[in-house]
């Protein structure tokens, strides 16, 4: 470990402890230094590097703090990281292939878990869906959000987060296959409604099934459209 690695690991090391709780304030670079045994050049580093990672929040002209360490604000930084993927075919067909491994499980989960008002909140937009099934922008502005809405009725953020950060990425994606294959609304539309009824049902066996035949059909196209652009005379990734 470099000398910063240790920096920030020491610090860390109080946070976990609880000896720096959540929304608690870092002594000053001088006291967090000395009580630490570091330099004030490192602790400023190790301090800087936290706050990256959105672990520690520095307040100009107040000081630095510990967040709130929600899974969503500490996640968050992954939906971006993801976003620098674009135009990388294989990085969207890897991020496919994760979005097909995680979203089945959690829709499975919603099912065990989802209120009536979440329902209702799953149903609108898939009515939305229905509605704006010419506009293939809006369509897929609504497909996001009934994904979202699926995954939140898990309860778990971190989940919910993660997933965020994949769909993100594979919207552009959704839209872009949209525009090259008139057929793709009905098929979407079929899919989220067997997701809507089996949620409904709130049957986990076969929310899981619905949810990973829709992802795997969105993933299969995906591929085997890649495979024939990148074969041809131009290529063309979708999201450009």
């Amino acid at each position: 470990m470099s000398l910063t690695d240790k920096a920030i690991e020491q610090i860390r090391n109080l946070i976990r402890t609880g000896a720096l709780p959540p929304g608690s304030k870092l002594p000053p670079e001088p006291e967090l230094a000395a009580q630490l045994g570091l330099s004030r050049n490192l602790a400023r580093e190790a301090v800087k590097a936290l706050a990256v990672a959105r672990i520690l929040e520095v307040r100009r002209g107040d000081g630095t703090y510990v967040t709130s360490l929600q899974p969503s604000l500490l996640l968050e930084g992954l939906g971006g990281a993801m976003e620098l993927l674009q135009g990388d075919s294989a990085a969207l067909q890897d991020l496919m292939e994760a979005r097909r491994l995680l979203e089945p499980a959690a829709t499975a989960l919603a099912a065990t878990r989802i209120s009536s008002k979440q329902l209702a909140e799953v149903k609108r937009h898939l009515d939305a869906m229905r509605e704006a099934r010419e506009d293939v922008e809006l369509l897929n502005v609504h497909d996001a959000a009934f994904h979202r809405a699926v995954s939140s009725a898990t309860g778990n953020e971190s989940l919910l987060t993660l997933l965020e950060a994949i769909s993100g990425r594979t919207l552009r994606a959704r839209i872009w296959r949209g525009l090259v294959d008139d057929q793709a609304a009905g098929r979407t539309l079929v899919e989220h409604e067997a997701i809507f009824n089996a949620l409904s049902s709130r049957d986990a066996f076969l929310s899981h099934a619905a949810a990973l035949i829709h992802v795997s059909n969105t993933e299969q196209w995906l591929r085997e459209h890649l495979r024939s652009t990148e074969s041809g005379p131009q290529s063309a990734t979708p999201g450009k």
